[in-house]
């Protein structure tokens, strides 16, 4: 049985052999509590030719979708699935002048 959704759950049950097909955001990350699981990836694009690539997760694994769109989870076994949102970092601006000692210097002595 195939169950599709367009918006992934924070924690996904599945029985041997059910499927579910939803969206996820590039970044997100999966958790696997127990069981084993197959994920097949969003479509990507090689050249001309569309592939999707296949990933085997066992119990405790831990798997980031690098880019967002559609998967598919399969369970070879009973499945525990934990879906996490993709983490926010800081703007690359805040990080750069971050990592200058030497702006953080001039902020002291001109007090901006």
């Amino acid at each position: 049985m195939i169950t599709t959704l367009s918006q992934a759950p924070d924690s996904i049950v599945l029985a041997p052999g059910q499927s579910l097909r939803t969206s996820v955001d590039a970044g997100a990350w999966l958790q696997l509590a127990e069981g084993r699981a197959r994920v097949v990836s969003p479509p990507g694009w090689f050249g001309e030719t569309v592939f999707m690539t296949e990933t085997l997760l066992a119990e405790g694994d831990v798997h980031r979708m690098p880019q967002g769109g559609w998967i598919e989870v399969t369970a070879l076994t009973a499945v525990h699935l934990r879906v996490h949102a993709p983490v926010a970092l800081p703007s690359r601006a805040v990080v750069a002048e971050e990592a200058r000692p030497v702006m953080r210097f001039v902020r002291l002595l001109t007090g901006w």
